[in-house]
């Protein structure tokens, strides 16, 4: 059966005013208008709906049964038809699923969800870990918004640089290379090295940078998380390339060094990504927006 959803606000109309002249007044069409709606309405239902008792209109019992039914489909209707609508952040209720690189969530997660509970107490956020393979989630709508270093190149999946952080090398307090004056790119290779891969990839794109200088360098071991690496390199000779906004808190807690990398690479982007589907929705714009300060509180922005 095709529906006009038209004869849902007729109907509406129809049971509150209780006449077809203050139906038609109600939603500014004539009463001719509404008398054929009326019509439609009738054969559909296959009920009167209203009819003649003197000089006034009378609802039928079953008029009377799904009058509540009727205004609440109408309001539901225009609910999901008005996307435009003002978003009432006092009283919004939604739980979103963020996958972040992990050290963004450590850095920039606090200023996030602290200003999402001021703003609007009845949101949650879920941070979920990356993935060692490429997943789906973020098109099938169960991830709302990620952020890492990748610029993702589906059609159908926004991304938008919000910042950007130069590469650092970290080592341990007392590392030989603290002791020289200017690391050069030929000590930086001698060294052996912890990468940070989800996938366990041994080379980057430092290999690529070094390759060209006609160096190479042995990496012993690869860890999921900076985090993880960090600490390998705080209790060894290990050297670790991280982002250096990364590298603000920990290297106080955790008693490292931070030295220039002595490479010539471009910083590292931080995106964020979404889906299309969300491009219009309030809620998801306003959570952008604060995710996008958080990410610049933190210090990952240019």
């Amino acid at each position: 059966m095709q529906l006009d959803l038209n004869l849902l606000a007729a109907l509406d109309a129809l049971l509150e005013e209780g006449s077809v002249a203050g139906a038609a007044a109600r939603l500014h069409v004539t009463a001719p208008a509404m008398s054929r709606s009326l019509g439609r309405i009738r054969r559909t239902t296959g009920d009167q709906i209203l009819v003649r008792t003197g000089r006034t209109m009378t609802p039928t019992p079953y008029a009377i049964a799904v009058r509540a039914q009727v205004h609440e489909l109408l309001h539901q209707v225009q609910g999901v038809l008005a996307p435009s609508r003002e978003l009432d952040l006092a009283t919004l209720e939604r739980t979103f699923t963020l996958r972040w690189h992990d050290s963004l969530v450590a850095l920039c997660g606090p200023a996030l969800l602290s200003a999402v509970r001021e703003q609007s107490p009845g949101v949650r956020l879920r941070f979920v870990a990356e993935s060692s393979i490429a997943t789906p989630e973020l098109r099938r709508g169960e991830v709302d918004l990620e952020a890492n270093a990748n610029r993702p190149g589906a059609p159908d999946i926004r991304a938008e640089k919000v910042g950007e952080t130069r590469l650092v090398v970290v080592v341990r307090q007392g590392h030989p290379l603290t002791r020289v004056g200017t690391v050069t790119a030929a000590q930086y290779a001698a060294g052996e090295h912890i990468t940070v891969s989800r996938r366990g990839s041994l080379g980057n794109a430092l290999d690529d940078a070094l390759d060209q200088l006609g160096l190479t360098r042995r990496v012993v071991a690869t860890a999921p998380t900076e985090a993880a690496a960090l600490e390998f390199a705080r209790g060894s000779d290990l050297l670790i390339c991280v982002p250096e906004a990364t590298t603000r808190s920990a290297v106080a807690d955790l008693g490292l060094v931070v030295l220039p990398l002595p490479l010539e690479l471009p910083s590292a982007p931080v995106y964020l990504s979404w889906h299309q589907r969300y491009d219009t929705d309030h809620a998801h714009a306003w959570l952008r927006a604060l995710a996008r300060t958080a990410l610049a509180t933190a210090g990952a922005s240019a």
